[in-house]
């Protein structure tokens, strides 16, 4: 999935945004373009939102930030874009101006949205599946599965297509095999999320469910939101899954980044993993009604592109001491927007070089109740 020169720009742009913080360049940018939704997921609550859009001006204006470079990653998402007022406008602005852009969809709009990647090719579709044809009913309120699929049939051959799993309370680990043989079965790729309770999405901890299927159980400590998963290993998740032998534990690791971010999150959840949190320097989001948070999990805004540009928002003397702050001190997530980066980050700085070389300008971290761990040693232990 990604190239050496992929690692090699990234490790640059971490360096830059490090060392010339009023000068950050993103790598990552997700447009919240609107809260139109047709779907009615019990993990995401954005379809009760008044409906509101950030226009094509919104978005240009956006996209002329000198934050914003032509490497740039950018997402188009909602709500579900595809229902914006005027989707094909901006995706053909992207498809001329920024063709580095990718789009989010549920594909309850099947034919618009394929007819939209043929036209404005997007460099990645990303489609919601979070089961079988059960789950999905019951998750997302919507009997959605078979357009979902008819999707994957159509462009699996003409845009790289990625299905987006989340591990909920609503859905268990069989659901998320399902979905990893589903993406196998047709050639994609597969991302793993685990459910959390984002403001902007007005999504909340669930009552606690029982039921053969299994079952999240809430605890929650300040901003800290901590789920024990429903396992098939019977002592949670990310301790034992060399066992499930040919099962979920091999499909897992087939996928790196999803494997990690899966089977560290007992780890984060026991609270023995502490990483920074420097995805903040080089990832953003910006909300249909134009806020700009620190971040997708805390309710912390650094301004709104209405009343000031991205750039001032970004990289504003408030804003850098505000990103300084909460990435050395907040570890109160497990969202893959967020953590992934963090993961890949640290990993590859431990094939170069030793930890404790790395926590001299790094600060110290760890990966689990040993502070000497190394990344490849504890995923040695469960693999």
């Amino acid at each position: 999935m990604y190239t050496i020169y992929d690692y090699a720009y990234n490790g640059l742009l971490y360096l830059n945004n490090i060392m010339r913080p009023r000068h950050k360049r993103l790598s990552q940018l997700m447009i919240y373009s609107t809260t139109a939704c047709q779907s009615r997921c019990k993990h995401c609550n954005i379809w009760q939102k008044k409906v509101e859009h950030l226009s094509l001006d919104d978005i240009q204006r956006i996209m002329q930030s000198q934050c914003v470079t032509k490497r740039t990653t950018v997402g188009l998402e909602g709500g579900e874009f595809i229902l914006h007022p005027q989707a094909a406008e901006i995706m053909a602005w992207f498809h001329a101006h920024h063709p580095n852009y990718t789009l989010l969809s549920n594909c309850l709009a099947p034919h618009r949205v394929i007819d939209a990647v043929r036209r404005y090719h997007p460099r990645h579709l990303y489609v919601s599946l979070d089961g079988d044809r059960e789950t999905y009913q019951r998750m997302r309120g919507r009997d959605g599965y078979d357009r979902v699929i008819q999707v994957v049939e159509a462009l699996k051959d003409e845009v790289p297509l990625s299905l987006m799993f989340c591990l909920s309370p609503w859905n268990n680990f069989d659901d998320m095999a399902y979905v990893i043989d589903v993406a196998k079965h047709y050639g994609v790729d597969v991302r793993i999320g685990i459910y959390g309770t984002m403001a902007y999405m007005m999504a909340s901890p669930p009552a606690p469910l029982q039921g053969e299927r299994g079952v999240v159980t809430l605890g929650a400590t300040n901003q800290r939101q901590v789920y024990s998963l429903p396992s098939p290993l019977g002592e949670g998740l990310g301790v034992r899954l060399s066992p499930l032998g040919e099962g979920l534990g091999v499909r897992l690791s087939q996928t790196q980044e999803n494997f990690d971010f899966v089977a560290l999150y007992d780890q984060w959840q026991g609270r023995h993993l502490r990483l920074r949190c420097l995805s903040i320097m080089s990832c953003l989001v910006v909300h249909s009604n134009g806020d700009v948070p620190l971040c997708q999990n805390l309710d912390v805004v650094l301004g709104n592109i209405h009343s000031q540009s991205l750039d001032e928002i970004f990289n504003g003397a408030s804003a850098c001491q505000t990103q300084c702050h909460y990435s050395r001190h907040c570890n109160d997530c497990w969202i893959n927007f967020h953590r992934k980066y963090d993961i890949i980050l640290v990993r590859n700085l431990e094939r170069l070089l030793p930890k404790w070389l790395i926590e001299k300008f790094y600060g110290p971290y760890q990966w689990t109740a040993d502070p000497k761990q190394t990344y490849r040693k504890h995923l040695k232990t469960i693999q």
